[in-house]
C-alpha cells in the first residue's frame, strides 16, 4: 500500500452540497434558504434571540470583576530552582531573579515577576531577587544560608 493509495470507505464523506446553480438543480433559486424574510438573507445573526422572551444571557446575575490592577506571577518552587542547579543550568552563586530563571528554562515567560514558593528543599545557598515569596519559602531560604530580596512596598497611608 502506498500513500497515493489510501482513500476513506465508500459513504464515509458527502461531497457538499453546490447551492444555487439553476433552477433544475433542485437547490437553485433560493438555494435552500425557503422564501423571503430574514433568514434568507446574507449576515444574519439571530443566535441568542429567543423569539422576544428575555434571553438566558440577560436572565442570568452578573457576578464579580476583573481587576485591572491585579498582577500576575509566575509561580516558581524551590523543588524546581534545587533541580535547576543540580543540573548545572542555574549558577548558586549568581543571584537569582525572573532572567536568570527565563534563560535557565525553569519558567517560560516573567509575566508581572516571579513568586516563589516553599514546595520541596534546598540545599544551595541562594541569593533571591524576586517580586514575591511565601513566608515558608523565606524561612527556607535563609536557613539554607541565601537571602531574598523583595521590592519595597510603597506606604498606602
Amino acid at each position: 500500500m502506498k500513500l497515493n493509495e489510501l482513500s476513506d470507505k465508500d459513504g464515509a464523506t458527502k461531497a457538499r452540497k453546490r447551492l444555487g446553480r439553476g433552477i433544475g438543480s433542485g437547490s437553485g433559486k433560493t438555494g435552500g434558504r425557503g422564501v423571503k424574510g430574514q433568514k434568507s438573507r446574507s449576515g444574519v445573526a439571530i443566535n441568542g434571540f429567543e423569539g422576544g422572551q428575555m434571553p438566558l444571557y440577560r436572565r442570568l446575575p452578573k457576578r464579580g470583576f476583573k481587576n485591572i490592577f491585579a498582577k500576575e506571577f509566575v509561580t516558581v518552587s524551590l523543588a524546581r530552582v534545587q533541580a535547576a542547579i543540580d543540573a548545572k543550568k542555574l549558577d548558586a552563586k549568581e543571584t537569582v531573579n525572573a532572567e536568570t530563571l527565563l534563560k535557565a528554562g525553569v519558567i517560560r515567560r516573567a509575566k508581572d515577576g516571579v513568586r516563589v514558593l516553599s514546595d520541596g528543599d534546598l540545599k544551595a545557598k541562594i541569593a533571591f531577587d524576586v517580586a514575591g515569596a511565601s513566608k515558608a519559602a523565606i524561612e527556607k531560604i535563609e536557613k539554607a544560608g541565601g537571602s531574598v530580596k523583595l521590592p519595597e512596598k510603597a506606604a498606602a497611608e
